[in-house]
């Protein structure tokens, strides 16, 4: 996938009923929807159906994965390898994670940003959790008076922790672009 990603924290293990919650939010939302395993989609957003109104010239049809990761669930290694470097996410948070959702879109054009914070925001209605999204130096100061940011570390690079209202509101900034 070329386009940007977003990782959702969790504190422990989602329910199965919230990942069949999750799977039929998906699947309503998609042109196209293909359960990979469960918990993990690989799907194709209709823009609309997430709060975007005006897809200009780009296809309103956004590709994407979404990716639940832990014991028990799959993708355990890439949830190892997302967070071996992290620092003490504890102390941030005031959890360690057990689980993640990982939200990686296939395009890489300014409306894939959006729609990836978007999806990300619907995916944690479902099943909550805390984002973590990489900054930039310059975005560090817009993000600090969002509403719904937990907190913002800058070890080992600069982040952001926020809830679904966060990112809402991250991507109604001018110019928002995620870094990863």
């Amino acid at each position: 996938m070329a386009g940007p990603a977003l990782v959702i924290e969790l504190a422990e293990a989602v329910p199965l009923a919230a990942v069949r919650r999750l799977r039929d939010a998906l699947a309503r939302s998609s042109a196209r929807f293909e359960e990979l395993r469960s918990g993990g989609y690989d799907l194709n957003v209709h823009a609309a159906s997430i709060g975007i109104q005006d897809a200009g010239d780009v296809d309103g049809r956004r590709p994407f994965l979404v990716s639940l990761m832990g014991p028990g669930f799959g993708d355990e290694a890439i949830f190892d390898a997302e967070h071996a470097d992290e620092g003490d996410q504890k102390a941030v948070l005031g959890f360690t994670p057990t689980h993640a959702v990982g939200v990686v879109a296939g395009c890489g054009t300014p409306l894939d940003h959006v729609a990836t914070a978007l999806l990300t925001a619907a995916v944690m209605d479902v099943i909550g959790g805390v984002v973590n999204a990489e900054l930039s130096e310059d975005q560090v100061p817009i993000v600090a008076g969002l509403p719904g940011l937990v907190a913002t570390v800058t070890d080992p690079w600069p982040a952001a922790y926020g809830t679904a209202e966060f990112l809402r509101a991250w991507a109604r900034q001018p110019g928002f672009r995620l870094v990863k």
